[in-house]
């Protein structure tokens, strides 16, 4: 049915109990700082509201609310190249180090000995960051094969599933760029353009299994996250009902917040324990296919560009990637 161990994958999230505890602490605390700057606008909303009538009062606390989500986001946005670089990639890093029968230290060390191989492997955050960009341009037109390869099935009906099955395999392939990755990690390469062009390549002529792999993963992982969903109704509301003019809808988004940070948390690293399985496994011996090379070639000019950077890298340009990395073309 598919190609993973669930307790395989339990083993290698005991084993990272570190780095898991050092997700939670992350994401909780950016949880956490969403409530506390929404908390602190709605309350200079309700106090400059304190001017006016009711409607006003009610108007200026929903737009302060507003602003501090708003303002936090922003913040946050500026620092997801360091949640990358720092928090997913480190984990996957050492994943696969315990997936290859390797040791790892114990408490705080491995964190620092995960930071150590992603440095090794990437150098600065701006050049894992600006690979993962390009990774997953590719890995949108790889879908969109397999996707024309459906369509030109003799199957009755079938357009009319499509776009659920777009919506669908969009969702299926939400983790697959951080897989990508972790091939960089196993081989050891110098080199971590060229690497990700190799494991994209491996990735396409494999892309049925592992979307089946994935759609099993995706159904686990929004299924769990609903239901954490459902459970955080109750505290978020509390918490909204201690906010200056109780925000209504406030208790909907707070629930997603904390539902969201123990998705990215513990769900997501779960899930990508079980891909990062299915991808070793059937990929196993396997070697780069020339005729999928040159499907995405013709398919996306992210992966052109991968291969570009790939010369540029291994003929000494490295201080140059930094500057380019973040004007890839769209797929």
């Amino acid at each position: 049915m598919w190609d993973f161990s669930m307790g395989t994958a339990l083993t290698l999230m005991r084993k990272t109990m570190p780095f898991l505890l050092f997700r939670i602490a992350v994401y909780f605390g950016i949880a956490v700082a969403y409530v506390l700057a929404t908390g602190t606008g709605a309350g200079i909303g309700y106090g400059v509201g304190g001017f006016g009538d009711n409607d006003f009062q009610a108007s200026t606390t929903m737009w302060g609310g507003i602003a501090g989500f708003g303002i936090t986001a922003g913040i946050l946005y500026l620092m997801r190249e360091y949640l990358l670089y720092i928090v997913k990639a480190g984990h996957i890093a050492v994943m696969v180090e315990l997936l290859d029968g390797r040791e790892l230290p114990d408490g705080q060390g491995q964190i620092a000995y995960a930071r150590s191989i992603v440095t090794d492997r990437f150098g600065e955050a701006s050049v894992l960051f600006g690979i993962d960009q390009l990774i997953k341009g590719v890995v949108s037109a790889i879908t969109g094969l397999v996707q024309g390869l459906l369509m030109i099935l003799p199957i009755p009906g079938l357009d009319k599933v499509m776009s659920l099955v777009r919506a669908y395999l969009k969702l299926a392939v939400g983790l697959v760029d951080e897989v990508i990755l972790a091939h960089s990690f196993r081989t050891r390469s110098e080199n971590p353009y060229a690497s990700a062009k190799q494991a994209l390549v491996l990735y396409g002529q494999n892309a049925k299994p592992m979307l089946k792999n994935a759609a099993w993963l995706t159904l686990f992982t929004w299924g769990i996250s609903i239901l954490v969903f459902l459970m955080m109704l109750a505290p978020a509301a509390a918490v909204v009902y201690l906010m200056p003019g109780a925000w209504s809808a406030g208790g909907v988004v707070f629930a997603l917040l904390f539902a969201w940070a123990v998705k990215v948390s513990v769900i997501e690293p779960f899930a990508i324990a079980c891909l990062l399985q299915a991808f070793f496994a059937v990929t196993d011996g396997q070697v780069p296919n020339p005729e999928w090379e040159a499907k995405l070639e013709t398919a996306s000019t992210k992966f052109k560009t991968l291969g570009e950077k790939a010369v540029n890298w291994a003929s000494g340009g490295r201080s140059t990637q930094t500057a380019t990395d973040g004007g890839a073309a769209a797929p």
